[in-house]
């Protein structure tokens, strides 16, 4: 398993970390995800161990807590070997103080995944969403405090724009409060807006990309086929209309080009899209999740080899997509280009 820094910190991430998404099983939309119980949980941490697969992220949401109760009880006598990450900010309840980033909020967010994860630290503590409704300052200043408190050892977001992201950035270096070092971001070769703004923010600011759902929401394993209907057993069934959209034809379009190189490399349709992300700028780990064992020795399987620039040529232009203003005469215009070399 490769090692890199987490954008311009010092952490040392493996470049694929696991999402306890499926651990719990609670709610719809997470039942739907997978019901990893505590003796699944600790089989599957084994299995991440054993390939060097040191990273395991969660959230307070994902499965009302359940996630990170799992999580933290399969890692008992182990927490030494092993990255903790998980987010909070979307709400866990109908009460005004049950979402957001206010200080009260993110305190006692904090002090609860502790609790459920069994540990005294956090090593990444990421903001789930953005809160309009708090000052930048304040949340910055909150975490300045856990951080100095010795409960979080390192600070990032998620779903964040690009301007919201960077005005953070900007508070924390006026206050000299901690600078997010992660951005995890929805990425994946059906699925690269990530690459209009901020990847070239993350690689201008040090903010390393923490991919979540590389295979498009459940899009891209190879069973979601032109002309035939989804497969008995898949996610979408309940949760397509809750993920990220993408068109039909580029969709297929992708699959095509995956099959392709698929067939030349020896690998599996999602070993090489998950691949393909591995070697993209600003990413720093690819979060990958698994229902089962076999699942999750498939996903191990996506690194220790690499895409010819042919292959990965050939995996751009199938997904390629026309960038939204103002991002498109920068990358189709040669005088704005000249001014800003594209990341990519």
């Amino acid at each position: 398993m490769e090692y890199k820094n987490l954008g311009a910190s010092g952490l040392k991430v493996p470049v694929l970390s696991f999402g306890a998404g499926t651990f719990g099983g609670r709610g719809p939309l997470f039942g739907a995800w997978g019901d990893t119980d505590v003796a699944g949980a600790r089989r599957m941490i084994d299995i991440c161990l054993e390939a060097g697969l040191t990273m395991f992220d969660t959230a307070d949401v994902y499965s009302d807590g359940a996630s990170e109760e799992v999580l933290g009880r399969a890692i008992e006598g182990r927490r030494d070997r092993v990255i903790l990450s998980t987010k909070a900010g979307l709400p866990t309840g109908d009460g005004p103080g049950d979402a957001g980033t206010s200080r009260s909020r993110l305190i006692r967010a904090c002090e609860a995944a502790l609790r459920r994860l069994g540990t005294d630290y956090i090593d990444l503590f990421q903001l789930h969403a953005f809160d309009a409704s708090t000052p930048v300052e304040e949340v910055l200043s909150t975490l300045d405090d856990l951080v100095r408190a010795g409960k979080i050892r390192y600070v990032g977001v998620s779903n964040f724009s690009g301007w919201q992201l960077m005005k953070s950035l900007a508070v924390a270096d006026r206050h000299g409060y901690p600078r997010y070092v992660a951005n995890q971001a929805y990425y994946s070769l059906i699925g690269r807006d990530y690459e209009w703004e901020l990847m070239p923010l993350g690689l201008d600011q040090g903010v390393g990309a923490v991919v979540w759902s590389p295979l498009g929401w459940g899009r891209l394993t190879g069973k979601v086929r032109r002309g035939q209907p989804l497969p008995e057993v898949s996610r979408l069934h309940q949760t397509a209309d809750l993920g990220p959209p993408v068109d039909d034809e580029r969709l297929f379009r992708v699959v095509d080009a995956l099959d392709e190189v698929a067939r030349e490399t020896g690998r599996t349709i999602p070993q090489v899209a998950i691949n393909w992300l591995l070697g993209r700028p600003s990413v720093s780990t690819v979060v990958i999740g698994a229902r089962n064992e076999e699942q999750l020795r498939q996903n191990l399987g996506a690194v220790g080899w690499t895409l010819t620039p042919a292959q990965t040529a050939r995996l751009d232009e199938a997904s390629a997509a026309t960038a939204a203003y103002p991002y498109w005469p920068y990358r189709r215009q040669e005088g704005f280009a000249r001014l800003n070399p594209p990341s990519v």
